[in-house]
């Protein structure tokens, strides 16, 4: 963040000493430490908010985004033809045979009947 180098280090200290003096020194660097972590929660407190707002506009354009695809879908789609047909289970055996490799599977022949 800070390109600060070791002789410029040591300049600071020396000017340090010299204007503070070497018996308030702890205290002066105490009280900077202090400072500094204040500050740095600061900017975590307002980087955090940012980010939370930047989340919070990605997802009302994610829901804008998916609510015109589920409407372009309803639209092509629509759900009338699906409402006068009632839902016609699938037999047992095709089923667990659907299940086990992904794909609908054929209705199995009963045996019995043979």
């Amino acid at each position: 963040m800070f390109d600060i180098g070791s002789t410029e280090l040591l300049l600071i200290a020396i000017v340090a000493i010299v204007v503070i003096g070497p018996k308030d020194l702890p205290r002066a660097l105490y009280k900077v430490g202090q400072v500094v972590g204040k500050a740095r929660g600061m900017a975590r407190h307002f980087r955090t908010g940012i980010d939370a707002m930047i989340r919070e506009a990605e997802m009302e354009e994610l829901e804008k985004k998916w609510a015109a695809e589920n409407e372009r879908i309803m639209k092509q789609f629509p759900s009338a033809d699906l409402a006068d047909e009632p839902a016609k289970p699938l037999p047992a055996a095709a089923s667990a045979n659907a299940s086990e490799t992904g794909s609908p599977a054929a209705p199995a022949k009963d045996s019995s009947a043979a």
